[in-house]
Parts: structure tokens; sequence; C-alpha cells
């Protein structure tokens, strides 16, 4: 497992989308546990490939430190209620932000062995996962922030 660099607002690769993975292969795998690795040492809960500098539909998520998920391909089947509170993003350091997301989530995903799951969230792991889907396609949480972003202090950033 490696660290890989975390790509910032600005760069490009960032804007982009990702492309679907039709095979694993272990180069992917190692992108997997490098995603999490990266993700766990700069203290974030999800991680999308582009953020590392690829191109792939590839998110990790853990937002309690008990349950790593691996989401390829993820296609987001349905939503509902809301929720509004502050996001972050490891691509965006020491800010953040008041964002309005979905309450409750279901996804459908192929696992790090390509097998199709579905997984359902709600409250954080709602907002981790349309957060990271939403990197897949470009997407970053200040096009969403309901006004201006705010500094974080280094002891409350996440």
């Amino acid at each position: 497992m490696a660290m890989r660099k975390v790509r910032e607002l600005g760069d490009d690769i960032l804007r982009k989308t990702c492309k679907p993975v039709k095979v694993m292969t272990p180069r992917t795998l190692a992108l997997i546990e490098d995603m999490f690795e990266t993700m766990y040492e700069t203290n974030g809960c999800g991680l999308a490939a582009s953020q590392v500098g690829v191109l792939k539909r590839i998110v990790v998520i853990d937002v309690d430190g008990e349950n790593q998920y691996v989401l390829i391909n993820p296609e987001i089947l349905e939503t509902r209620d809301s929720q509004t509170g502050y996001e972050g993003c490891l691509s965006v350091p020491g800010k953040r932000g008041i964002v309005t997301r979905p309450n409750y989530v279901k996804v459908k995903a192929l696992d790090e062995t390509m097998k199709e799951y579905v997984l359902e969230g709600t409250e954080l792991l709602a907002r981790a996962i349309c957060h990271e889907c939403d990197h897949l396609d470009g997407k970053i949480y200040v096009d969403l922030v309901e006004g201006e972003l705010e500094d974080v202090e280094a002891d409350e950033e996440e």
C-alpha cells in the first residue's frame, strides 16, 4: 500500500468525468488499497479515484472506522428526505461549507471482486455516498455550498 497525493481544487482532473471499471486487475486492487490508506492518513471518511489522479469510477468510504465500503461504478438508485450541514473535502483543505444532501441514499455498485451489491445509507453515510459519487462526475461540494466557504480551525478538521 502507498499513500497517494490528493489533488486539490484547481487541478483540472477533479472536473473530469471518470470512466467505468470493466475488469478488476491487480493494479486496480492496489489503487483501492492505496485509496483507503490515503483516506485514513488524511483523516477523511471518503475518497474518489479522481482525487488521487485516476479517472476510474471507484469510491472508498468509511464513516465510522468500522465499515469499509468499496463502490465501483456506483449508481444512485434512490434518495429521499434531506439533511443540511457542514461538509468538507480532502481536495479543498482547510475549508467547509453548508450543503443540503439527501438523508437516505440507496446505491448499486460493484465491490472489489466485481460482485454487484446494494448499499443503503442514512445521515453521514448518505452524505458521503453523494459527495464521493459527485466526484466521479467532476462535481465538487463547493458547487453546492449555501453561502460562503468557511475556514476550518486546525483542531476541527476531520
